[in-house]
């Protein structure tokens, strides 16, 4: 294997290495406060400035995030700054990387806080039913930030340009028109001022719906490449998977949430709690939440590389320009730093996308 091949296994299983190890982390120091009793001392410091219950929960939510944060931190600045400066994978400066996602969170807290306290509203109201009207909410307002992340989200983060009058956005609006698709727009977002890799996706459900091309992608890719870069895209929505997703995630949420409950309710007495809408309960609750999540996300996943196997399909067959799709994956993985050969065990748990020499092969044999 060449040096190369070895720095790009060496920064994927450190970054598995790093998310793995963060997960746990976490886990592990929730456990921690809640056996510890340190959640009672939360929830006895919040209740002494109100004894409003709905305020208490925020204030309690506020000191026990700021806890957990501080145990992420390390973590997430490994991961996200120094090892992306370390592979020359970022262009940003420290500063810059901790603004995004400063904004990241102040962007999250009015968009989360109405959330919880709706659920805090149902843990109190529908007591061991509180999943239901949980998993209905969540799956509204999931739609809901479907809708407006393109509009009003991304743009606080990217500059969005309208693609210019080109021979290459005729072809990809054609591309479109045959499929009856209707597109709020094209645009280039400027990708380059975080990261050196390239990507391209389609945003929003509805009239939302936008297609977005990073400036990475278009200062480095060919016309053509970029085109089969965006059939792949398109053959998400011809082959309906954008809808299919949110079948089985609706599902996922409600299957979730009442195995959640159940594992939450049995598990109070464990820790001392009495009450499943105890204040200081509840990090228990975020901790199965997370567990049940880690431990269905290979089945999600399983579905994800079928997609991108359909996907990769429609484009070949779309542009009928297997080379530039095979160089458009040669690049992507390159830029990317994508592990061409992952191990097997390794990919089935936490790759959402096939190897990119499957994609290749899988292509080569469409042909």
């Amino acid at each position: 294997m060449t040096d190369a091949g070895l720095d790009v296994k060496s920064y994927n299983r450190t970054k598995l290495i790093v998310s793995i190890s963060g997960g746990i982390t976490s886990f592990a120091l929730t456990i921690f406060l809640l056996l510890s009793g340190f959640t009672l001392t939360i929830e006895e410091f919040a209740f002494s400035f109100t004894s409003n219950v709905y305020l208490a929960l925020l204030i309690f939510s506020a000191l026990f995030g700021i806890i957990s944060g501080i145990g992420s931190v390390p973590f997430s600045v490994y991961s996200g700054f120094i090892l992306e400066h370390r592979y020359n994978m970022s262009n940003q400066t420290f500063l810059q990387w901790s603004w995004e996602n400063i904004k990241g969170m102040l962007i999250s807290i009015p968009l989360i806080t109405p959330v919880a306290l709706l659920v805090y509203f149902f843990l109190l109201t529908f007591t061991v039913h509180w999943w239901l009207p949980v998993a209905i909410t969540v799956f509204f307002f999931s739609i809901g930030l479907a809708r407006i992340a393109p509009i009003v989200i991304l743009p606080l983060f990217y500059t969005l340009t309208p693609l210019e009058e080109s021979p290459l956005r005729e072809n990809i609006l054609a591309m479109t028109r045959s499929t009856k698709m209707i597109v709020e727009g094209i645009y280039s977002f400027n990708l380059s001022k975080t990261t050196k890799k390239a990507n391209a996706a389609f945003t929003g459900i509805g009239k939302s719906k936008r297609i977005l091309l990073g400036d990475t992608l278009m200062k480095n890719f060919s016309e053509e490449e970029i085109e089969t870069v965006f059939a792949h895209e398109l053959g998400h929505y011809s082959h309906g998977h954008i809808r299919k997703s949110i079948i089985v995630g609706t599902l996922s949420i409600f299957v979730g949430l009442y195995c959640t409950s159940l594992t939450y309710s049995a598990s109070l007495s464990w820790f001392g709690f009495s009450s499943i809408a105890q204040l200081s309960a509840l990090p228990l609750l975020t901790a199965w939440l997370g567990l049940y999540s880690l431990l269905t996300s290979p089945l999600g996943n399983i579905l994800s590389r079928k997609h991108e196997f359909e996907a990769d399909r429609y484009a070949v067959e779309r542009t009928k320009n297997t080379p530039a799709f095979i160089s458009a994956m040669n690049k992507l993985a390159e830029m990317n730093l994508a592990d061409r050969t992952p191990h097997p065990i390794v990919e089935f748990l936490f790759y959402s996308h096939p190897s990119i020499e499957k994609r290749i092969h899988a292509a080569e044999s469409i042909a």
